[in-house]
């Protein structure tokens, strides 16, 4: 399965939301820095869906807040 996301790092509160067209909004409190931001999405989308961490992946956007995740059941 793919996932759109659009990520907010550095925010005050950690929160998942649905945006417009189906993407997640998605506040996480790292910074964008040193993959932190990114570690974080893949381990609070694993979190809402009951799966290890290691069935969600970044396919694209590791450098931008738009990102393609996969998720394998």
């Amino acid at each position: 399965m793919y996932v759109r996301v659009h990520v907010a790092p550095g925010s005050k509160r950690e929160q998942i939301t649905e945006g417009k067209g189906g993407i997640l909004l998605i506040t996480v409190r790292e910074p964008a820095e040193g993959n932190q931001a990114n570690k974080r999405v893949r381990e609070l989308v694993a979190l809402r869906l009951l799966l290890p961490l290691s069935k969600v992946r970044i396919l694209s956007g590791h450098h931008s807040p738009t990102k393609l995740l996969t998720i394998d059941n």
